[in-house]
């Protein structure tokens, strides 16, 4: 599975998470290297830095700012989803590595 050029957007998240169905991420990949920017919503801009498995899933770490001028950093580990019209879904679990150190989930799909 290859993540260059794609572009997804968040359609489910934990209650404690700041991206929303207004934040959009867009992904490059080198290799196995994954990267991308985001924005949005409660996002005023992030980034991520990860690795594409073997099996398509992502490991990644990232940071943002948001609308409160906070610096928000974690981790994260997605599992894609092939739907039915071609895109992916990513089925993603979360944690915040700063200052609150709590876990989620969230859900992003690929925007055509």
């Amino acid at each position: 599975m290859n993540y260059n050029g794609k572009r997804f957007v968040s359609v489910a998240n934990s209650e404690n998470g700041e991206v929303s169905s207004k934040t959009f991420f867009d992904y490059k990949q080198e290799r196995n290297i994954l990267s991308a920017t985001y924005s949005g919503g409660e996002i005023v801009k992030g980034t991520l830095i990860g690795i594409v498995e073997d099996n398509g899933c992502l490991n990644f770490k990232y940071n943002h700012v948001n609308t409160r001028n906070e610096i928000r950093g974690g981790q994260c580990y997605s599992t894609p989803e092939s739907l039915s019209d071609g895109r992916i879904r990513l089925h993603e679990k979360w944690k915040w590595v700063d200052s609150e150190p709590t876990e989620g989930t969230s859900t992003i799909e690929e925007v055509i």
